[in-house]
C-alpha cells in the first residue's frame, strides 16, 4: 500500500512539471542555472526547482553551502565562486541565478566585485534586498544571533547594515515576494504584507526590472510550481507572465 502511495505521488508530480518542461525554448541545453538556496536551509531546499529545471534541458548547479556559519563575503568568495570556476559554466552560453531569500544577497555581494561573462537572467525569491527587520530584532539577543550567524546578521535594516550597502543591481533581475506567513509572531514585527520573514517591500531594490507579488509563505515559495513556472518563464522570455494563474 505504502509503495503504491509512492508510486502515485511520483506519478502526479512526473504529470505536473512535463507541462513546465514543454514551456520553455528547445536551445536551452547549454544554458546553465545556478541556484542558490537560504539562510538556514541547504540543496534540498532547491531540489524541485532544480529537477523541473533539468528536464527542461537546462543544466543546473544546485550551490551548497553553511549559510549560518560564515559572513556573506566568505559565502561568495569561498562557495560560488568555485561553481562559477566548474566546466559546466565555463562551457555554458548563459549564465542564469535563482536564489531564494539570502542566497540573493550572496549574489548581489559577489556581481558587486566580480563580472560573470554571458551573464543571463536572475530571479530572486522573497530576497531581503533591503534587509529585515526580524534580523534587527533577533539580533538583540544572543539566542538570535546564533541563530542567524554571521551571516545572517549582516541582514538588518540599518545603513551600516550589508543589503543597504551594495547599492542599485545593474543585472537583468526580476523579484518574486510572497505575502503569506505561517508565523504570526514574526509577521508582527515586520511592517506592512510580508512573508514571515521580509516584508513585501523591502524585498524590492533599485535596478530591478521586474517585480511579482505572489500569494506564497518565505519557506515554501521555491517549492510552489506556480513560482517555479514564473521564474522559468523570466529565464526564457526575460518577463514575468502576469496572466500565469498565481
Amino acid at each position: 500500500m505504502k509503495m503504491n502511495l509512492k508510486l502515485t505521488a511520483a506519478f502526479m508530480f512526473a504529470l505536473q512539471t512535463m507541462g513546465l518542461a514543454h514551456e520553455v525554448k528547445p536551445d536551452v541545453s547549454r544554458e546553465c542555472v545556478i541556484l542558490i538556496h537560504g539562510l538556514g536551509r541547504s540543496a534540498l531546499s532547491m531540489k524541485r526547482m532544480e529537477w523541473i529545471l533539468a528536464r527542461a534541458g537546462y543544466q543546473t548547479i544546485n550551490l551548497s553551502y553553511p549559510s549560518r556559519h560564515f559572513r556573506v563575503e566568505k559565502l561568495a568568495e569561498d562557495y560560488l565562486q568555485p561553481a562559477l570556476e566548474t566546466r559546466t559554466v565555463q562551457q555554458a552560453s548563459k549564465i542564469h541565478f535563482v536564489t531564494h531569500s539570502m542566497g540573493g544577497i550572496i549574489l548581489r555581494h559577489y556581481l558587486s566585485n566580480h563580472t560573470v561573462d554571458n551573464l543571463g537572467s536572475t530571479v530572486m525569491l522573497a530576497p531581503p534586498n533591503q534587509g529585515s527587520e526580524l534580523v534587527d530584532e533577533l539580533k538583540r539577543h544572543a539566542v538570535g544571533r546564533w541563530i542567524l550567524g554571521p551571516g545572517g546578521s549582516e541582514l538588518g535594516t540599518a545603513t551600516m547594515d550589508l543589503p543597504k550597502q551594495l547599492g542599485p543591481t545593474d543585472f537583468n533581475l526580476a523579484v518574486i515576494a510572497g505575502d503569506r506567513s505561517f508565523n504570526p509572531w514574526f509577521s508582527r514585527i515586520l511592517p506592512g504584507p510580508n512573508d514571515g520573514k521580509v516584508s513585501v517591500e523591502n524585498t524590492k531594490v533599485e535596478g530591478m526590472k521586474q517585480f511579482l507579488l505572489v500569494h506564497n509563505s518565505h519557506t515554501w515559495m521555491m517549492w510552489r510550481l506556480k513560482t517555479i513556472r514564473q521564474a522559468m518563464f523570466y529565464l526564457q522570455h526575460d518577463q514575468l507572465a502576469p496572466t500565469l494563474e498565481l
